[in-house]
């Protein structure tokens, strides 16, 4: 646990502590966060008070009374309900303005982790509680200089993989050797296993035509098709390098099998990478100039384009996500239709922008790319921007 740096971000932000608690493993990103197991049985309340100055406080269950001793601060033993809540109070020492795991109408359903009844315990202490969403994207997803070279050499084996499976397509189709959806997810993993990447049991998509149109459509042994000439085809690939600090690398690129393709399909593409490049250039120019931008905006700018050109209603899910150990980490994601996402786009975080139009029983199509926000602010993107369809 960096307890300095949460202290000196606590005095920062104008609150007077972050109050961590769990019941069930119920809250992994707090454990993370503190540096307890995440799998370790807790089968009673547990309470964790970082105040802003002084020293942290613990109140444990008398059944699991050693659950917090790796961390610093005195503890306090409870048994009885009544005595939990007597001690609860007591250890929060009067503060007015405290952080938990908590979004304020689930804005943030990512970082909404604490039990709605503990928030009111808590707030009948006379207690403001606070998002702590902004506190968990600084010490969750910065990831600083060593978390992206390690995305970067996740990413150089990952564009490769890519390029050999759609490569695998075209010598397929070419030689009129039947290969399906299924068969190329499968070789996908197979170079993921080689290059020793792991994607931790969440299997790439690759989908063709109509099956595009979902977005996470799941190719398997029952559903795949063969990927045949005048075929559209998708590929969604994600993996991040074998080990506990290994940091994701998350693309989709779109091809072809053929030498013209559909007109709106041509149209669709066009339009989703316009999008993209919307909303990168948005997060470019705000860091350029010094200014703040929030993922809500990011999302905003390219669900703008989509929507100009006609295609809105199918423009079906947020335009990117926080990336870290997790493919979905819990950073800010670029969001402004499942959630608005109001948290800062700060240096040391890595997301992907990813903008989607999908025509339920034609067509579908993606592109994505991996941002990154240097110490100075500079907007970097690993690895190869697809600019134009794959024609295979």
């Amino acid at each position: 646990m960096k307890l300095e740096k949460i202290q000196e971000s606590l005095r920062a932000k104008g609150m007077d502590g972050w109050l961590f608690c769990d019941f069930h493993n119920r809250d992994g990103v707090g454990c993370r966060i503190l540096g307890l197991p995440t799998d370790k049985f807790t089968s009673r309340r547990w309470f964790y008070f970082v105040p802003a100055t002084g020293a942290p406080r613990k109140l444990v269950h008398a059944v699991e009374k050693g659950k917090l001793d790796t961390l610093p601060g005195e503890k306090e033993i409870y048994l009885p309900w009544q005595q939990l809540h007597e001690k609860l109070r007591a250890m929060l020492g009067g503060a007015a303005r405290v952080a938990m795991q908590y979004s304020p109408l689930n804005n943030i359903p990512y970082i909404d982790l604490v039990d709605p009844g503990i928030v009111e315990l808590v707030r009948s202490f006379d207690v403001e509680v606070v998002s702590s969403a902004d506190l968990v994207q600084e010490f969750e997803a910065v990831l600083g200089q060593d978390g992206w070279t390690r995305h970067v050499e996740a990413g150089h084996d990952v564009q490769a993989i890519k390029d050999r499976a759609f490569e695998r397509i075209r010598a397929a189709v070419q030689a009129g050797e039947t290969l399906t959806e299924y068969d190329v997810q499968q070789e996908i993993i197979r170079d993921f296993t080689e290059k020793k990447l792991n994607c931790d049991g969440e299997w790439p998509i690759v989908a063709v035509n109509a099956h595009a149109a979902d977005p996470h459509f799941e190719p398997t042994p029952e559903n795949t098709v063969p990927i045949r000439e005048g075929d559209m085809v998708l590929i969604d690939l994600w993996a991040r390098q074998d080990r506990p600090d290994g940091i994701y690398y998350d693309i989709t690129w779109c091809g072809f099998v053929g030498a013209s393709p559909p007109a709106k399909y041509q149209e669709i593409w066009g339009t989703a990478v316009a999008a993209r490049d919307a909303a990168r250039d948005l997060v470019k120019a705000r860091f350029a100039a010094g200014e703040a931008i929030f993922g809500w905006e990011v999302d905003q700018a390219a669900r703008d384009v989509i929507e100009a050109a006609g295609y809105g209603p199918y423009f079906v899910h947020r335009t990117g996500h926080s990336i870290g150990t997790a493919v979905h980490g819990n950073g800010v994601h670029m969001d402004n239709l499942e959630t608005r996402d109001d948290r800062e786009l700060v240096p040391g975080i890595c997301f992907s922008i990813e903008p989607g139009i999908y025509l339920e029983g034609e067509m579908g199509v993606r592109t994505e790319i991996d941002l990154f926000i240097q110490p100075d602010g500079t907007v970097a993107v690993a690895g190869e921007i697809q600019k134009d369809l794959l024609l295979l």
